[in-house]
């Protein structure tokens, strides 16, 4: 008996090992892109699963990780305010989510939708995904993600960038099983191998390192401007939420939605987010790839996803390990970047047509147009000390434009349609 248990407990725990596999790669690379310590995402990261399971009372299989909607956002924030001031901005968004949760809770999830239709969510995620182009770009050319200096020579860092980038599409599209889930891993390992052959690694900081540390924890402070600019970011990726718990309850048969209810997932997710920030991690939100994961291998049993954060915390404690993932050099980041960038663009684009947004509506055109430009031409209300650009902004934007524009009668019957669609979604997860 004791040695069936003892090979279950293994079983588990490298089930728990596979998932954070899944989502080692967009885990690190979102605080390599931003500057913040990749072990301490790692940390966070396994801290905020633990906090989700203990909000909804493990019974969600979900892992969650770094956020790249607050790409952007950290980017900007950070060298506006600095880490310490963004880390309490990102603190507060999570609160966003609490307050979100509290309204659900009360009115159902139903006022999302009404709140933030698809002709909002299509063109704010797009942006999220083509404001940060630019970035992708430059890395894979060999500059910094600003395009303000040349880390690389041009032809070695396209050469690299280009690997990394082919080597994810080929995995992303022709892998079988578990490996189409890690493109991102197999883009890093061929763009990182390559990039040792073309001279530019420098070991000498892991050689030198300890193997255990202590992660590189920063204390958040609060500063007013950083808080106000960050607050609208958290409201997309709150939206966002509602699919994937529709994603997890679609995968393994049980409606999320209804137990243990949409509020304690969102609690959950803003919970964790504003504990990540109280260390210096990045925000957390819930994985996909760990959702195709379970998919494949039926690991519904949450108790995986608590193994996977413990090993998670066990590794940001390795020194050399977090060293290591410091070496990857930008190109290497930028190839990848530039699939993972236009996908988040691609999924806004999906949303409006699978929601059939008619743009021949001006109204629709109107909210889309503005949005867009907004976003992509860079606009900013600067007041002061306070400024309000990017995702903040055209969140903003597209949902007071949303709220204050006229509907004609056939924006009406097509509310109407996406209430009743939303409604379906919902009543057949139960």
């Amino acid at each position: 008996m004791s040695n069936q248990i003892e090979n279950k407990t293994w079983r588990t725990a490298l089930a728990g090992l596979q998932m954070l596999f899944v989502a080692f790669g967009a885990l690190v690379l979102m605080p390599l892109i931003t500057g913040l310590d990749p072990s301490v995402a790692l940390f966070t990261a396994g801290v905020g699963t633990l906090i989700f399971q203990v909000v909804t009372k493990r019974s969600v299989p979900v892992f969650l990780a770094s956020s790249f909607v607050f790409i952007a956002p950290i980017a900007f924030s950070v060298q506006t305010w600095g880490t310490a001031a963004t880390m309490g901005a990102l603190f507060c968004a999570g609160l966003v989510y609490v307050v979100i949760a509290s309204i659900v809770a009360i009115r159902g999830p139903g006022f999302l939708h009404r709140l933030m239709p698809p002709v909002v969510t299509g063109p704010i995620i797009m942006i999220i995904g083509l404001g940060l182009a630019p970035i992708a770009v430059n890395m894979a050319m060999g500059k910094t993600g600003d395009g303000a200096a040349e880390l690389f020579p041009y032809g070695e860092a396209l050469l690299v960038s280009m690997a990394a980038l082919v080597s994810t599409l080929i995995v992303a599209v022709y892998a079988k099983g578990i490996f189409r889930l890690v493109p991102i891993l197999a883009g890093v390992a061929v763009g990182y191998t390559v990039a040792g052959f073309s001279g530019m690694l420098d070991m000498t900081q892991v050689n030198n390192s300890e193997w255990v540390a202590m992660p590189n924890f920063i204390a958040p402070e609060f500063h007013l401007a950083a808080i106000l600019f960050m607050l609208p970011v958290a409201i997309a990726p709150a939206i966002e939420h509602v699919g994937d718990v529709l994603a997890i309850s679609s995968v393994t048969g049980k409606n999320y939605v209804e137990k243990p209810g949409l509020h304690r997932t969102l609690l959950g997710d803003g919970l964790a987010t504003s504990a990540a920030s109280l260390f210096g991690g990045p925000p957390n939100t819930t994985y996909s790839e760990v959702t195709g994961a379970v998919m494949l291998t039926r690991a519904f049993n949450p108790v995986v996803m608590t193994w996977a954060a413990g090993i998670a915390i066990v590794l940001a404690f390795i020194a050399k390990f977090g060293i290591l993932l410091q070496t990857i050099p930008t190109p290497v980041m930028g190839g990848i970047l530039i699939l993972l960038f236009g996908s988040i663009a691609a999924v806004g684009m999906n949303i409006l047509i699978k929601a059939k947004v008619n743009l021949n509506e001006r109204r629709n055109l109107v909210i889309v147009s503005t949005t867009l430009v907004f976003g992509i031409g860079g606009m900013a209300f600067t007041f002061g000390d306070f400024s309000l650009q990017g995702v903040s902004l055209c969140g903003l934007v597209a949902i007071v434009l949303n709220l204050i524009l006229p509907h004609t009668d056939d924006d009406i019957d097509d509310l109407h349609e996406e209430q009743e669609l939303m409604n379906e979604m919902v009543k057949n997860e139960k």
